[in-house]
């Protein structure tokens, strides 16, 4: 199980603070647990994971199986959680560089932008090439996956005529929808996001299971991981991690640390800390409130970043996910010249000297006056990425609870809709 480390926010909180807050973190997972809280009509998240495997997973694997099978490319079409949850589960096991790799179809990536310069290359990479896309969203029409669905089943369509259905695959709304209306006219294989799971929610539905599938993940080991947090993460005490992490930052939140910095020392982490910054940005940023979600990735961005979280105004936070070390370790070897002085690591690891490398940054921002919250994880795997999904989801939820505010909402997001639709011209702006 993820275990927290908060051994040091202690120069900032004391026992007594966290304590103090016991009924108000039961409170707020109450709220979550009984479906009693403001959204409550989007908790189908909270009971996705299972021990079991569904016949919705074996249709996933079929589907993932064949498009392995007859597929060079698979691209992935949406945004939000319907784009984060997906490549940052695939970046994580698979890493950034899963696309120059053999045995598995290239992933790409669209509709998640409005950049022609970034849709004129994905035409580049997938020309000559035998593809198939999935298409993610609930109605159909947000405006950046809509553009790029429109295009690339145009492209489908000119490539391989009437065969181009056997190749589509729509993630959506069981029963409406521009995108279900589409899908069952045009006879594609689907797949349900539930009704009641909002899209940063949604990546332990087919949302993420079918994009891991196809990177060669199992549907049943992320699932697995997940369902053992589901059951690990239920208890109601400070034993339990979620309430940890969600009860320290929101005091830290009230101690005046507006921001709050996801870090980790693994540069394949770079996209699941982005789906962690959608999750709780939209999740919390609302009604005045909200602690600011950044992301940072160690060591690189200590050569950048390092001396504002060093020295600069003392707002800020750091949780930092650590992973155990993989089976395989790299030792350093010996230079007979010795012009970079390295040779006093012969012998050691790679992983040793991260490990100090972390360890010494910990002290020197601690000291600083930025409070760390540590998560220790197993190491990387699909495991070990559904446990890190769940447990992120349930301590959103019951933070943001605490904070007083709708887990579930994101009224905010329509504001610019409106001001690009009446720019535009879209008929009713």
């Amino acid at each position: 199980m993820i275990k927290v480390d908060i051994s040091n926010v202690w120069g900032e909180l004391s026992l007594a603070d966290m304590l103090q807050c016991e009924q108000e973190v039961f409170d707020a997972h109450m709220l979550l647990s009984e479906g009693k809280g403001p959204g409550n009509d989007f908790l189908g998240w909270l009971k996705l994971p299972t021990f079991e495997e569904t016949e919705e997973m074996r249709r996933i694997q079929r589907a993932a199986d064949k498009i392995r099978s007859d597929s060079e490319v698979f691209v992935v079409v949406g945004i939000g959680g319907s784009y984060l949850g997906p490549r940052a589960a695939i970046e994580l096991v698979n890493g950034s560089h899963h696309n120059l790799k053999k045995g598995n179809p290239q992933i790409f990536f669209a509709g998640n932008n409005l950049s022609t310069n970034a849709w004129l290359e994905l035409c580049q990479l997938l020309e000559g090439k035998d593809f198939s896309i999935n298409i993610i969203s609930k109605s159909g029409t947000t405006t950046e996956p809509a553009i790029a669905t429109r295009a690339l089943l145009l492209m489908m369509d000119r490539k391989y005529g009437a065969k181009a259905k056997e190749r589509i695959y729509v993630t959506t709304d069981s029963a409406k929808g521009a995108l279900r209306q589409m899908a069952t006219e045009e006879g594609y294989e689907t797949f349900i996001i539930p009704p009641n799971v909002g899209g940063r929610y949604s990546v332990l539905t087919a949302v993420g299971l079918l994009p891991m599938a196809v990177a060669g993940m199992k549907p049943t080991d992320v699932m697995l991981g997940a369902a053992r947090a589901r059951k690990d993460m239920d208890i109601r005490s400070f034993e339990n991690p979620v309430w940890q992490y969600a009860a320290i930052r929101n005091l830290l939140y009230r101690k005046g640390k507006k921001i709050e910095i996801l870090g980790s020392y693994e540069p394949n982490f770079r996209y699941f800390a982005g789906w962690w910054q959608q999750l709780f940005g939209e999740s919390e940023g609302k009604d005045g409130k909200g602690i600011f979600p950044a992301t940072v990735e160690f060591t690189a961005d200590l050569h950048s970043l390092g001396q504002m979280i060093q020295e600069g105004e003392r707002n800020i936070f750091e949780t930092i996910v650590r992973f155990a070390p993989p089976a395989k370790q790299v030792e350093i070897g010996l230079n007979a010249k010795n012009l970079d002085g390295l040779n006093y690591l012969k012998g050691r690891t790679l992983d040793f000297v991260e490990e100090q490398a972390f360890q010494g940054t910990l002290a020197a921002h601690v000291d600083g006056g930025v409070p760390n919250i540590v998560l220790q994880a197993d190491e990387i795997c699909a495991d070990t990425l559904g446990e890190l999904f769940y447990f992120f989801e349930l301590s959103c939820g019951v933070s943001a609870y605490m904070l007083g505010v709708n887990p579930f909402n994101q009224p905010g997001v329509e504001y610019y809709k409106r001001n690009m639709f009446k720019l535009l011209g879209k008929p009713g702006y």
